[in-house]
Protein backbone atom coordinates (compact mmCIF):
# COMPACT_ATOMS: atom_id res chain seq x y z
CA UNK A 1 0.00 0.00 0.00
CA UNK A 2 2.80 2.20 1.02
CA UNK A 3 4.48 2.30 -2.73
CA UNK A 4 1.35 3.93 -3.97
CA UNK A 5 1.64 7.19 -2.06
CA UNK A 6 3.81 9.15 -4.40
CA UNK A 7 0.74 8.60 -6.69
CA UNK A 8 -1.35 9.49 -4.11
CA UNK A 9 -0.04 12.45 -3.29
CA UNK A 10 1.11 13.61 -7.25
CA UNK A 11 -3.07 12.63 -7.86
CA UNK A 12 -3.51 15.38 -4.71
CA UNK A 13 -1.69 17.92 -6.74
CA UNK A 14 -3.95 17.82 -9.30
CA UNK A 15 -6.75 17.83 -7.16
CA UNK A 16 -5.72 20.93 -5.58
CA UNK A 17 -5.11 22.03 -9.04
CA UNK A 18 -8.79 21.71 -9.59
CA UNK A 19 -9.75 23.62 -6.76
CA UNK A 20 -7.58 26.62 -7.40
CA UNK A 21 -9.70 26.98 -10.63
CA UNK A 22 -12.45 26.85 -9.37
CA UNK A 23 -11.34 29.43 -6.62
CA UNK A 24 -10.17 31.33 -9.63
CA UNK A 25 -14.06 31.54 -10.85
CA UNK A 26 -14.82 32.68 -7.71
CA UNK A 27 -12.39 35.60 -7.35
CA UNK A 28 -10.95 33.79 -4.78
CA UNK A 29 -7.12 34.37 -5.82
CA UNK A 30 -5.84 33.85 -2.04
CA UNK A 31 -7.37 30.97 -1.90
CA UNK A 32 -6.00 29.86 -4.90
CA UNK A 33 -2.71 30.57 -4.24
CA UNK A 34 -2.61 28.96 -1.18
CA UNK A 35 -3.80 25.50 -2.77
CA UNK A 36 -1.39 26.29 -5.28
CA UNK A 37 1.36 26.21 -2.45
CA UNK A 38 -0.03 23.29 -0.79
CA UNK A 39 0.06 21.45 -4.38
CA UNK A 40 3.68 22.65 -4.55
CA UNK A 41 5.12 20.74 -1.82
CA UNK A 42 3.02 17.69 -3.03
CA UNK A 43 5.04 17.77 -6.62
CA UNK A 44 8.33 18.69 -4.21
CA UNK A 45 8.30 15.30 -2.19
CA UNK A 46 6.39 13.60 -4.07
CA UNK A 47 9.81 11.81 -5.68
CA UNK A 48 11.46 11.98 -2.47
CA UNK A 49 8.98 9.72 -1.32
CA UNK A 50 9.03 7.43 -4.35
CA UNK A 51 13.07 7.02 -4.16
CA UNK A 52 12.05 6.47 -0.64
CA UNK A 53 9.80 3.22 -0.88
CA UNK A 54 11.59 2.66 -3.68
CA UNK A 55 8.22 3.48 -5.92
CA UNK A 56 9.59 4.79 -9.00
CA UNK A 57 7.89 4.11 -11.98
CA UNK A 58 7.26 5.19 -15.36
CA UNK A 59 3.36 5.39 -14.49
CA UNK A 60 4.75 8.15 -11.59
CA UNK A 61 6.75 9.84 -14.22
CA UNK A 62 3.43 10.25 -16.45
CA UNK A 63 1.09 11.22 -13.73
CA UNK A 64 3.65 13.89 -12.74
CA UNK A 65 3.70 15.97 -16.22
CA UNK A 66 -0.39 15.38 -16.13
CA UNK A 67 -0.99 17.05 -12.74
CA UNK A 68 1.91 19.82 -13.03
CA UNK A 69 -0.25 20.10 -16.45
CA UNK A 70 -3.54 21.62 -14.83
CA UNK A 71 -2.06 22.99 -11.68
CA UNK A 72 0.84 24.82 -13.24
CA UNK A 73 -0.76 24.96 -16.84
CA UNK A 74 -3.74 26.00 -16.87
CA UNK A 75 -4.11 27.91 -13.49
CA UNK A 76 -1.36 30.26 -14.49
CA UNK A 77 -3.27 30.61 -18.03
CA UNK A 78 -6.74 30.93 -16.26
CA UNK A 79 -4.95 33.61 -13.19
CA UNK A 80 -3.61 36.02 -16.36
CA UNK A 81 -6.89 35.51 -18.10
CA UNK A 82 -8.98 36.62 -14.92
CA UNK A 83 -6.51 39.44 -14.36
CA UNK A 84 -6.91 40.64 -18.19
CA UNK A 85 -10.13 41.23 -17.59
CA UNK A 86 -9.97 43.36 -14.94
CA UNK A 87 -8.07 45.66 -16.88
CA UNK A 88 -10.79 46.05 -19.80
CA UNK A 89 -12.43 48.79 -19.09
CA UNK A 90 -9.27 50.77 -20.74
CA UNK A 91 -9.92 48.82 -23.66
CA UNK A 92 -14.29 48.91 -23.85
CA UNK A 93 -13.91 52.02 -26.15
CA UNK A 94 -12.00 50.32 -28.61
CA UNK A 95 -15.22 47.92 -29.19
CA UNK A 96 -13.36 46.20 -31.60
CA UNK A 97 -12.42 42.10 -32.38
CA UNK A 98 -9.42 42.53 -31.42
CA UNK A 99 -9.78 44.03 -27.98
CA UNK A 100 -12.36 41.52 -27.06
CA UNK A 101 -9.71 38.63 -28.33
CA UNK A 102 -6.72 40.16 -26.36
CA UNK A 103 -7.59 38.38 -23.02
CA UNK A 104 -7.06 34.93 -24.84
CA UNK A 105 -3.99 35.95 -25.60
CA UNK A 106 -2.81 35.42 -21.83
CA UNK A 107 -3.23 31.47 -22.51
CA UNK A 108 -0.35 31.88 -24.06
CA UNK A 109 1.86 30.82 -20.55
CA UNK A 110 -0.56 27.56 -20.76
CA UNK A 111 0.98 26.58 -24.16
CA UNK A 112 4.40 27.00 -23.43
CA UNK A 113 3.68 25.07 -19.71
CA UNK A 114 2.91 22.46 -21.57
CA UNK A 115 5.45 22.80 -23.66
CA UNK A 116 8.23 23.33 -21.34
CA UNK A 117 6.86 20.13 -19.26
CA UNK A 118 7.28 17.62 -22.75
CA UNK A 119 10.77 19.01 -22.96
CA UNK A 120 11.51 17.98 -19.80
CA UNK A 121 10.62 14.85 -19.69
CA UNK A 122 12.85 14.06 -22.66
CA UNK A 123 16.24 15.91 -21.40
CA UNK A 124 18.58 14.52 -19.78
CA UNK A 125 20.21 17.30 -18.39
CA UNK A 126 17.35 18.01 -15.90
CA UNK A 127 18.05 14.96 -13.74
CA UNK A 128 20.11 17.65 -11.80
CA UNK A 129 18.78 21.18 -12.81
CA UNK A 130 16.69 22.98 -14.81
CA UNK A 131 16.42 24.41 -18.23
CA UNK A 132 13.80 27.19 -18.44
CA UNK A 133 11.90 28.26 -15.28
CA UNK A 134 10.01 25.38 -13.87
CA UNK A 135 6.48 25.53 -13.82
CA UNK A 136 6.00 26.01 -10.54
CA UNK A 137 8.17 28.94 -10.12
CA UNK A 138 6.64 30.14 -13.27
CA UNK A 139 2.89 29.84 -11.77
CA UNK A 140 3.90 31.66 -7.98
CA UNK A 141 5.29 34.78 -10.45
CA UNK A 142 1.74 34.83 -12.36
CA UNK A 143 -0.29 34.04 -8.86
CA UNK A 144 1.41 37.20 -7.76
CA UNK A 145 -0.15 39.66 -9.91
CA UNK A 146 -3.78 39.60 -8.72
CA UNK A 147 -2.58 39.46 -5.17
CA UNK A 148 -0.29 42.36 -5.55
CA UNK A 149 -3.32 44.44 -7.33
CA UNK A 150 -5.96 43.45 -4.21
CA UNK A 151 -3.16 43.88 -1.65
CA UNK A 152 -1.69 46.75 -3.34
CA UNK A 153 0.93 48.48 -0.37
CA UNK A 154 3.64 49.76 -2.94
CA UNK A 155 1.17 51.46 -6.06
CA UNK A 156 1.61 49.24 -8.68
CA UNK A 157 -1.37 48.77 -9.16
CA UNK A 158 -1.34 50.80 -12.50
CA UNK A 159 1.36 49.20 -13.75
CA UNK A 160 -0.54 46.08 -13.30
CA UNK A 161 -3.40 46.99 -15.23
CA UNK A 162 -2.17 48.30 -17.53
CA UNK A 163 -2.54 45.91 -20.81
CA UNK A 164 0.28 46.66 -22.46
CA UNK A 165 2.33 45.47 -19.32
CA UNK A 166 0.08 42.24 -19.07
CA UNK A 167 0.88 41.48 -23.09
CA UNK A 168 4.64 41.75 -22.59
CA UNK A 169 4.44 40.16 -18.87
CA UNK A 170 2.76 37.07 -20.65
CA UNK A 171 5.63 37.02 -23.34
CA UNK A 172 8.32 37.11 -20.95
CA UNK A 173 7.13 34.41 -18.69
CA UNK A 174 6.46 32.10 -21.83
CA UNK A 175 9.92 32.65 -23.12
CA UNK A 176 11.55 31.76 -19.52
CA UNK A 177 9.85 28.75 -19.32
CA UNK A 178 12.02 27.25 -22.54
CA UNK A 179 14.69 29.11 -22.96
CA UNK A 180 18.12 27.62 -22.99
CA UNK A 181 18.88 29.42 -19.24
CA UNK A 182 19.99 26.86 -17.02
CA UNK A 183 17.98 27.32 -13.22
CA UNK A 184 19.15 25.92 -9.71
CA UNK A 185 17.70 22.69 -8.53
CA UNK A 186 15.71 22.82 -5.37
CA UNK A 187 17.37 19.25 -4.54
CA UNK A 188 19.60 19.78 -1.53
CA UNK A 189 21.55 16.45 -0.87
CA UNK A 190 23.25 18.09 1.63
CA UNK A 191 22.91 21.15 3.83
CA UNK A 192 26.56 22.20 4.51
CA UNK A 193 26.89 25.43 3.47
CA UNK A 194 30.19 24.22 1.02
CA UNK A 195 27.59 22.36 -0.72
CA UNK A 196 24.50 24.05 -0.59
CA UNK A 197 25.16 27.61 -1.03
CA UNK A 198 22.97 28.34 -3.55
CA UNK A 199 20.28 26.67 -2.77
CA UNK A 200 20.20 28.60 0.83
CA UNK A 201 21.20 31.54 -0.95
CA UNK A 202 17.97 31.12 -2.05
CA UNK A 203 15.86 30.16 0.38
CA UNK A 204 17.24 32.71 2.84
CA UNK A 205 16.64 35.62 0.48
CA UNK A 206 12.96 34.43 -0.53
CA UNK A 207 11.77 34.32 3.15
CA UNK A 208 13.43 37.70 3.51
CA UNK A 209 12.12 38.96 0.51
CA UNK A 210 8.70 37.75 2.09
CA UNK A 211 9.40 38.97 5.34
CA UNK A 212 9.61 42.05 4.51
CA UNK A 213 7.38 42.38 0.81
CA UNK A 214 4.93 40.12 1.10
CA UNK A 215 2.91 39.22 -2.28
CA UNK A 216 4.92 41.78 -3.63
CA UNK A 217 8.18 39.79 -3.07
CA UNK A 218 7.37 36.77 -5.78
CA UNK A 219 8.05 38.73 -9.24
CA UNK A 220 11.14 39.71 -7.26
CA UNK A 221 12.28 36.23 -5.80
CA UNK A 222 12.03 34.50 -9.17
CA UNK A 223 14.67 37.17 -10.75
CA UNK A 224 17.05 36.28 -7.78
CA UNK A 225 16.24 33.12 -8.61
CA UNK A 226 17.59 33.84 -11.82
CA UNK A 227 20.74 36.12 -10.67
CA UNK A 228 21.95 32.96 -8.12
CA UNK A 229 21.43 30.91 -11.44
CA UNK A 230 23.79 32.64 -13.55
CA UNK A 231 26.17 33.74 -10.33
CA UNK A 232 26.34 29.70 -9.51
CA UNK A 233 25.60 28.13 -13.38
CA UNK A 234 24.25 24.49 -12.16
CA UNK A 235 25.93 22.95 -15.11
CA UNK A 236 28.77 23.96 -13.99
CA UNK A 237 28.57 23.18 -10.32
CA UNK A 238 25.90 20.35 -10.27
CA UNK A 239 24.12 19.67 -7.18
CA UNK A 240 26.29 17.33 -5.27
Amino acid sequence: MIKHLPNLMTLMNLFCGCLAIISLFNGHFDNALLLVVIAGILDFFDGFVARLVKANSDLGKQLDSLADMVTFGVVPGFTLFFVFNRTMFSLNEMNSPVASFLPYLMFVVTLFSCLRLAKFNIDPRQASYFIGLNTPSNTFLVMSLPLILNHDEFGLGPIISNPAFLIAFAAVSSYLLVAEIPFLSFKIKSLTWKDAKPQLLLLIGAVLFLLTLRYAALPIIIVYYLILSLIYPPHKNPTP
